[in-house]
């Protein structure tokens, strides 16, 4: 069973310097109806014009990893760690018993489009930890590489929760299948063109959540980039109780 979640049905927030879209209940944006999916807790679609980003803030017992679309991101923390991330590179920041971090565009002239997604940690007041690694074009197209994943293999990064990302790019006759074990959720994200999920067309920024499928099929996609959360059969993390 798919339950779409289209693009335009999600929560706004414009603050001149920032544009974001929520998929899920994020700060003032409120619904009840839309508190996550499994383990899965925050997808925001954000962009930052030059120059500007998030202050240091911080995090506890929850994995964060962003993912950026377009332009560069300079994420620092109190870990020590400093870096910028580019399209390809994706970050994990695992905040253990507290981290603070920032998120800012180092870029004067272009905006920065990146996802910032958390997920429920399984390993509440473990050792806070920063993971990045890069992933080229050619790793994602016409398949779903696997990038985040519990065990840190075939070059994943590492998280902390029973819970799989994978990522693709697809265009023309390019196509996919991934198969889902018994009594397992998935959650598909749109990050930008078109593509058909079991037959069901997609858009940029549409999300379906995923139940009682064995298996999912991508085809039929426009300049699209895909990520796929391999998630456990529970409808809402405690995270927010």
């Amino acid at each position: 069973m798919l339950e779409i979640r289209r693009a335009d049905e999600r929560g706004r927030a414009e603050h001149g310097w920032l544009s974001s879209r929520h998929s899920f209940s994020f700060a003032n944006y409120y619904d009840p109806k839309q508190m996550g999916f499994s383990d899965l807790l925050v997808i925001n679609d954000d962009r930052v014009m030059p120059g500007r980003g998030f202050g240091k803030h911080p995090h506890r017992d929850v994995e964060i990893f962003s993912y950026v679309l377009e332009g560069a991101l300079e994420h620092k923390d109190s870990m020590g760690t400093g870096s910028v991330i580019r399209p390809g590179d994706i970050q994990l920041m695992s905040a253990g018993t507290g981290v603070a971090h920032s998120e800012f565009n180092p870029s004067s002239t272009e905006p920065v489009h990146f996802l910032q997604i958390w997920i429920a940690t399984a390993a509440k007041g473990a050792t806070p930890r920063y993971q990045q690694r890069t992933f080229s074009d050619s790793d994602k197209r016409g398949q779903l590489r696997l990038v985040i994943s519990p065990e840190g293999g075939d070059d994943t990064l590492e998280i902390r929760q029973d819970a799989r990302v994978y990522a693709g790019l697809f265009h023309g006759d390019e196509q996919a299948r991934l198969d889902l074990e018994a009594n397992r959720f998935a959650y598909v994200h749109v990050a930008r063109g078109s593509i058909s999920v079991n037959g069901t067309v997609l858009s940029e920024g549409d999300g379906v959540r995923v139940r009682a499928e064995r298996s999912l099929t991508l085809t039929d996609g426009h300049d699209a980039e895909v990520l796929v959360f391999d998630l456990r059969d529970i409808e809402v993390s405690d995270f927010w109780a």
